[in-house]
């Protein structure tokens, strides 16, 4: 694993990352989604795409990169924006294809490059009546001073043993609206989903190819991690539709 350290609006950034040399002349940039790493995405995609070099990132605030800095989505886009200023591979010095996961997915549409959108994240679906009890369960006992059980029993499985400020950038942005940047995304882009997926139901699959009418879409056999053991068959969906 190697680390560069990114300055990003007067803050620094260690962002640790791995590149996979296949001599190619394209790179490809992997980006997680949350509470994940990079080694899941070269898990699922190590050996496919073999005619692109890949580079797979640690987001901040996850795996081997700090964070101590409230951000964004937006913010998150600027680091990596950062981060590929730095980064050549057999003299090239661009990322031509970028796959993004859930909340990578986000990242990944602020980039203009092509993309490959893996249950992304960033639509905003009607709440059901259980997660609203919750919600206002949650404000309740935080006016009464009880957040040790808001965390031990309210709080979602993603929010839970976080720092301090990375569980405000998770409350953060899981209520950012993406649904403009989807409809406004003018690059090239695949879509894959899993047909199961509880975290981005396929209701928000829906509403991404209603916003992006141009796009290729795929749903596949599984959750949110459907794509794990089906990198070879998203690669040959991709090469299929070009």
């Amino acid at each position: 694993m190697a680390k560069k350290t990114i300055s990003y609006e007067n803050n620094s950034f260690n962002i640790a990352y791995k590149i996979i040399n296949n001599n190619a002349n394209k790179n490809m940039l992997f980006l997680h989604g949350w509470g994940s790493n990079k080694e899941l995405m070269e898990m699922a995609f190590g050996k496919c795409f073999n005619d692109f070099n890949h580079i797979y990132v640690d987001l901040p605030g996850f795996g081997g990169s700090e964070s101590a800095v409230f951000l964004d989505s937006i913010g998150y886009g600027g680091v990596i924006c950062a981060f590929l200023e730095h980064i050549c591979i057999n003299d090239i010095c661009d990322v031509h294809l970028v796959v993004g996961h859930s909340f990578g997915g986000k990242i990944a549409l602020l980039l203009d490059r092509e993309i490959i959108l893996l249950s992304s994240a960033g639509i905003l679906l009607k709440k059901s009546m259980k997660i609203k009890m919750k919600i206002l369960l949650a404000k309740i006992l935080k006016n009464l001073g009880i957040s040790k059980i808001i965390k031990q029993w309210l709080v979602a499985d993603d929010a839970k043993n976080l720092s301090p400020v990375m569980y405000e950038i998770f409350k953060h942005v899981v209520n950012e609206d993406f649904a403009p940047y989807y409809r406004d995304f003018r690059q090239r882009a695949s879509i894959f989903w899993g047909e199961s997926d509880s975290a981005t139901p396929l209701e928000a699959f829906e509403k991404i190819k209603s916003l992006m009418p141009d796009s290729r879409t795929h749903v596949l056999k599984g959750d949110h991690y459907f794509f794990l053991k089906q990198g070879a068959q998203i690669e040959r969906l991709y090469r299929e539709d070009t």
